[in-house]
């Protein structure tokens, strides 16, 4: 069992549902790590300006990319261009509904909002939530220019109505729906808003882009005139509260823990790695999380995995530091290690058929390493290995997965960055139950014993390191 009392577990429970209650969209997300690392003493640096003379060992650092992706990093006490680099990476985007650029909609008496498909999500879970909208919104200064401005609207705005079982008889064998048609949020009646100030409901002669009575609430949460709104990032989120639950209370019933979950304990471990006045002094490494944007489509973006992201973050690291030479970045990423943590599929009780006899993660039990010999995961016998230690050595049980070979196997960032950079890697993650609904469920010990993971890995791994001998 892991090492860390009931209090301690049930507090990191606690702080991630707090978390994912303050994160509808990745840019709160971001924006909840940004003021935390602020609280622990680092230092936000501008990706446009340089480094030089600014990163220092013993230093706490980090920065942002579009506000939807972040890397953080701290610099050990005996950190030398060469050396190398402690990570672990996440992602901070979940499957949603988003507001097209235009999603005007109106039909059978009601204002509608159309939505764009965003990942590969449990659609039909949407329907029947009591739905609102969060994002950044561009909004126009008082100087001509423009900055983005971060709202939620906590009210449940938007609803998907299910078809009455009386005009659907065969819903409950088999529910299919149409995903451009049938899954239009519904926002306000016509009657009710042509007697408030949304003129536009009803006509067919004027379309302007979004509805008028939508436009006006954001701008009153924004307090900010509609006129002054250029363009807005918006996505749909289910209101109900993340709660701790189950009757013994080892369960969190949540949205977007996928992958809300890693985020949180991998800045969290990176934090906790830092308790001391001397939590650097002896280290040679940097310790480094990465959250990226646009995961569950491909990481195809400047903010996603796939891009120069966390390439450019390392090749800064080593070139501003002194002593540089012109193979210190290649050797700092032989002397590298990134744990890639993503959420893992939890055994189902009602289809553990589902699951290889043998690799069946269970909630409660701890993070799980996870392992595919087509290469969709990154994970090798010496990253398992050097993980598999740090782990024994502080009390923190780890669980083995594995597809069924008549089952197709989803992939992570893992893979695609290791082979990017040659960074050794291993794939883990927190079971999950209902991966990819709007209400997902994972185990509340789990979180805190990824975090002690982490923080013990980011305090551990450059000694460790130096015992492994490979190549």
């Amino acid at each position: 069992m892991s090492s860390l009392s009931k209090a301690q577990l049930h507090r990191q429970a606690e702080h991630l549902v707090d978390f994912v209650n303050k994160s509808p969209s990745p840019f709160h997300a971001i924006d909840v790590c940004r003021k935390w690392l602020c609280g622990a003493n680092f230092t936000e640096l501008k990706e446009k300006q340089s480094w030089c003379g600014v990163i220092k060992p013993n230093g706490r650092y980090f920065f942002t990319r579009n506000g939807s992706s972040i890397v953080a990093f701290a610099v050990g006490g005996k950190f030398r261009p060469g050396n190398g680099t402690s990570i672990v990476a996440a992602h901070s985007d979940s499957p949603c509904l988003k507001l097209k650029p235009v999603s005007r909609k109106s039909g059978s008496g009601f204002l509608q909002v159309g939505v764009q498909l965003y990942g590969g999500g449990l659609w039909h879970t949407w329907f029947d939530r009591d739905l609102s909208v969060a994002g950044r919104v561009m909004v126009r200064d008082g100087a001509g220019g423009y900055s983005g401005r971060l709202v939620a609207i906590e009210e449940p705005i938007m609803r998907i109505p299910s078809l009455a079982i009386h005009m659907d008889r065969t819903a409950n064998e088999a529910f299919k729906f149409n995903k451009e048609t049938h899954l239009t949020p519904i926002l306000a009646t016509v009657s009710k808003a042509l007697n408030g100030t949304d003129s536009n409901a009803g006509s067919d002669t004027e379309k302007p882009a979004h509805h008028a009575v939508l436009l006006e609430r954001i701008a009153k949460q924004l307090d900010v005139s509609v006129g002054d709104i250029s363009d807005f990032e918006l996505c749909l989120y289910d209101t109900q509260k993340a709660a701790i639950g189950g009757l013994l209370n080892e369960l969190i019933y949540a949205a977007r823990l996928d992958n809300l979950n890693s985020s949180y304990c991998a800045i969290e471990g990176l934090i906790n790695s830092l308790n001391g006045e001397h939590a650097l002094e002896d280290d040679s490494h940097v310790r480094l999380v990465t959250l990226f944007d646009n995961e569950e489509v491909g990481s195809t973006s400047a903010y996603g995995a796939n891009s120069a992201l966390l390439e450019s973050a390392l090749r800064r690291i080593q070139a501003s530091c002194d002593g540089v030479n012109l193979t210190s970045f290649e050797e700092s990423i032989a002397n590298s290690y990134m744990i890639s943590s993503d959420v893992t599929h939890a055994v189902h009780p009602n289809y553990s058929e589902k699951h290889e006899e043998n690799h069946r993660p269970e909630l409660q039990k701890g993070p799980a390493i996870k392992t595919n010999a087509n290469q969709r995961y990154a994970t090798t016998s010496v990253t398992s290995t050097i993980l598999k230690d740090i782990a024994k050595r502080n009390g923190i049980p780890m669980q083995e997965f594995v597809v069924r070979n008549d089952s197709s196997c989803g992939s992570t960032i893992g893979p695609m960055l290791s082979a990017q950079l040659g960074l050794r890697t291993v794939d883990i993650g927190n079971p999950l139950l209902a991966m990819h609904s709007i209400r997902e469920v994972c185990g509340a010990d789990d979180v805190g014993m990824l975090v002690k993971l982490f923080e013990h890995f980011f305090s551990e791994f450059a000694a460790l390191d130096a015992k492994i001998n490979v190549d």
